[in-house]
């Protein structure tokens, strides 16, 4: 079983797990194949915030008995995942890339992280993300150009992935946090529709817009494990009772027809740079199943409202830690807490 324990770091998540239900390798493996890769190449992605690898070796010995005794094994049983910081972990720290909360330990699972336990997943440990999950950047680099950024908030999760440290890894989007670091990093996100996944145990930043989403280096990874996390939770307001839809089986399924793709030039499109308007153009044109298309006046308004209830809420969420410790946040931080601060409550209900 150890010949191909080298390079399983190469292997994509859905294959990890295929090879660990047939016995072909083991989770013990896998996870020393991880943490090899992350020693020789974290110095200089820095995609890492915390990592016990003594824990992750536990957990995957645990996994690697429950497959010898025969008992059932999950979707991803014994393959490691990276958590982003803003995600609360029982065995390992939560700090939100945030200096006054340098070793803060909640003792518990966020409902996600504890849905990927359940499914079998090993929890590998915790990737960088930007301060409180706003504008700051922590450590990380783009793996494939350590002179340009990864991306944030979830920086250290795509980036993780993408230099293929781990299959997987979990992140949290507001904005674009998600979908944002996957695109700079080459790699598959998967954002959930609002309410799809329970954020509870999760560090909230615009309770209205923030959602948990994953990130693999195929659709199919990002996929497996969105769909694992699906569940209602009461203790999250915005967690509410839907069908769960079948990711995995309609992505195996492929296409009944070819994929329709409007091209939209968006109120925010002269902000691209001229190469990227120049790529999606000539895409745009080279493909058959694209059509150019205008969305109503209205919808330049959706920035604004965004950019409304993301700054009232981290106003709201984190004017006191601005109030009580203002010295340990950076000022880019504390400027957009004074911004939401100045918006009304009726502009955010508004919004």
């Amino acid at each position: 079983m150890g010949k191909l324990a080298g390079d399983l770091w190469e292997f994509t998540a859905a294959e990890l797990a295929a090879k660990i239900k047939a016995g072909e390798v083991t989770s013990v493996e896998v996870v020393e194949a991880c943490l090899a890769r992350i020693e020789d190449r974290d110095g200089d992605v820095g995609a890492w915030i915390h990592l016990d690898p003594e824990l992750a070796l536990t957990q995957a010995k645990a996994a690697d008995a429950m497959s010898a005794a025969g008992h059932g094994e999950g979707p991803l049983h014994g393959v490691p995942v990276g958590i982003k910081d803003v995600i609360e972990t029982a065995d390992m720290p939560t700090q939100n890339g945030y200096r006054g909360h340098e070793g803060r330990h909640t003792h518990r699972d966020a409902m996600c992280v504890s849905l990927l336990r359940d499914a079998g997943a090993i929890i590998l440990g915790k990737t960088v993300t930007t301060e409180l999950a706003v504008r700051e950047p922590g450590k990380t680099k783009n793996p494939h150009n350590p002179e340009h950024t990864p991306g944030g908030s979830s920086s250290g999760s795509a980036a993780a992935v993408a230099d293929h440290q781990v299959p997987l890894a979990l992140g949290t989007q507001t904005g674009g946090s998600v979908i944002r670091p996957a695109s700079f990093c080459g790699i598959a996100a998967y954002k959930p529709t609002f309410g799809l996944v329970p954020r509870t145990g999760v560090t909230q930043e615009a309770p209205w817009l923030d959602t948990v989403g994953t990130f693999g280096r195929t659709l199919f990874d990002a996929a497996l494990a969105g769909e694992q996390m699906m569940a209602r939770d009461r203790a999250d307001p915005q967690s509410v009772p839907r069908s769960r839809p079948q990711l995995t089986a309609a992505i195996a399924a492929g296409r009944a027809e070819p994929p329709k793709i409007a091209f939209i030039r968006t109120a925010m499109w002269e902000k691209a740079d001229p190469a990227a308007q120049q790529a999606l153009e000539a895409f745009a044109a080279d493909a058959d199943c694209v059509e150019e298309a205008e969305l109503p006046d209205w919808t330049a308004e959706v920035w604004g409202w965004q950019d409304v209830l993301q700054a009232y809420g981290i106003a709201m969420l984190y004017g006191p830690l601005a109030d009580e410790h203002g010295e340990l946040m950076s000022q880019s931080l504390r400027n957009t807490v004074a911004r939401g601060r100045e918006m009304t409550e009726a502009a955010y209900r508004d919004a």
